[in-house]
């Protein structure tokens, strides 16, 4: 019996090492670390206009920069997808008019919102900026809160799917309405890792008719390096229970007793 139990704590011990080394080669993932996103496939070729409402919006792939030319006051209008456990980023860059041809500064901002088109609130970024009349250009940006792949119908949580972006002038001189300016925009994600894993998962992710996905398709929740967490610390667990055991179970019978007694 003592055979065994060595045996079986040998093995126990074992398998602890093993999940210790996966578990240690997975935790820089589990910090919020940057990571390239996905480059569109060599055949798509990156927007050069944008939609005027949510319905005609132009696909952007992660990573890619799309280009559009409109008139000042314009709404314009991309979507781009995000998948449970990435943060979305998206920057903006307009071109404005010749200052010669303006008469006043100008306001723009940069919106974001979810499959629901509900607007997505920024965690940093400056998503709304003022011009001045000589200014040549204008940048914003938007960073959103980490996606998750579940959350409550009343949350206003960030749920994967079909995320859409509306760059407009909130406020320019009446007199520069019309006037032609140039759009760049770019929506980028940062893998958090298992960092904001829920439980549970969306029966599809939301706007996923739009045709908009992640390159390699829809996770959503499928998988994340927090079930490594899980594994190691049952293994661990395991590990302490076999070594606790051993420090409590004695040395057995005293040879000075008689065996039936």
């Amino acid at each position: 019996m003592r055979t065994v139990r060595k045996l079986a704590a040998a093995g126990l011990a074992g398998a602890t090492l093993t999940g210790a080394a996966l578990f240690g080669a997975a935790s820089p993932a589990l910090a919020d670390s940057p990571a390239p996103s996905p480059s569109a496939s060599a055949h798509d070729a990156a927007p050069t206009e944008a939609g005027t409402a949510f319905r005609t919006a132009v696909a952007v792939h992660q990573g890619q920069q799309a280009t559009a030319s409109a008139s000042s006051g314009d709404y314009l209008y991309w979507m781009f997808p995000a998948d449970a456990g990435q943060r979305p980023t998206v920057t903006a860059k307009v071109t404005l008019p010749e200052a010669a041809s303006r008469h006043g500064a100008s306001t723009w901002r940069l919106d974001v919102y979810d499959g629901l088109r509900r607007r997505q609130p920024c965690m940093y970024g400056m998503q709304s900026r003022s011009a001045a009349q000589d200014a040549a250009t204008v940048e914003l940006s938007c960073t959103l809160r980490p996606t998750v792949a579940w959350a409550d119908t009343w949350s206003t949580d960030p749920l994967p799917g079909t995320y859409y972006i509306r760059l407009t002038a909130l406020s320019l001189p009446d007199a520069d309405r019309g006037l032609p300016f140039k759009a760049e925009v770019e929506p980028t994600v940062l893998d958090t890792g298992g960092a904001h894993a829920v439980d549970g998962k969306l029966a599809a992710p939301l706007g996923a008719k739009s045709g908009v996905e992640p390159d390699g398709g829809w996770a959503s929740g499928r998988w994340t390096d927090r079930w490594l967490w899980t594994v190691g610390g049952g293994l661990l667990a395991a590990l302490a229970g076999v070594a606790g055991y051993n420090l409590t179970r004695g040395r057995g019978r005293p040879s000075r007793v008689p065996r039936g007694a």
